[in-house]
């Protein structure tokens, strides 16, 4: 590559960068069903350069998917390695992952949502960047739960399997509560990841324990 090439991909590289930041605080502004033409008029170019750069509206989440999951990832993985035991590591993991969405709820719909009135494929947008983040984090647990085990019967299905699981409790139960209005009875960031932590480590056996009875009235005066 000659440098007149070599400086024109570079400029290409940077001027990508400028429209998905651009995107991203569109998005966070506008919302995540902000159309092409919306995000373009937002960041003050029209949507053809969009449509230069991404291909589609499936193009450009996969583009701001990226960039977004990968900071995730990152703060997921800090959070991660100043645990000290597993289950600390699930909360702090948790409360990440939580702090990080709730952030901006519509970019974190917009990255992890198909909207199939604009793109052009019929496959999740983001699909090759959600799966690369989700089968990070799957890592991630699977690592201190793999030493904390040891040689324990049932090792490797826990490590096989309950990480993946984990991660789709947290993802459903995170998505409905970041969608839920607020309210009096809706958990705060902290209190709803104690609470994913504690169904992760405990599952929802303390809430099916039978009550107590009742005490007994006060028998009457003979």
């Amino acid at each position: 590559m000659d440098g007149r090439a070599s400086r024109w991909q570079s400029h290409r590289e940077e001027r990508r960068r400028e429209l998905i930041k651009s995107a991203r605080k569109a998005v966070h502004r506008l919302g995540s069903d902000a159309s092409m033409e919306d995000i373009a008029a937002a960041a003050g170019t029209s949507k053809s350069v969009f449509y230069r750069y991404f291909g589609d509206k499936a193009g450009l989440q996969q583009a701001v998917g990226e960039v977004v999951l990968s900071q995730m990832q990152r703060r997921i993985q800090e959070a991660a390695q100043s645990a000290q035991t597993p289950r600390e590591g699930l909360l702090a993991m948790v409360s990440a992952y939580l702090q990080m969405a709730e952030t901006s709820p519509n970019v974190y719909t917009f990255v992890t949502r198909y909207s199939p009135g604009d793109a052009t494929s019929g496959t999740i947008a983001t699909a090759g960047a959600l799966g690369h983040f989700f089968a990070a984090i799957s890592d991630m647990i699977a690592r201190p739960m793999r030493s904390h085990l040891g040689d324990s019967a049932g090792r490797e299905a826990v490590i096989g399997y309950w990480p993946n699981a984990a991660i789709g409790l947290v993802r459903n139960a995170g998505e409905q509560w970041l969608a839920s209005p607020e309210s009096p009875d809706k958990p705060d960031q902290a209190a709803m990841a104690r609470q994913i932590t504690d169904w992760l480590c405990l599952g929802i056996a303390p809430e099916l324990r039978p009550a107590p009875p009742a005490p007994a009235p006060p028998s009457a005066p003979t």
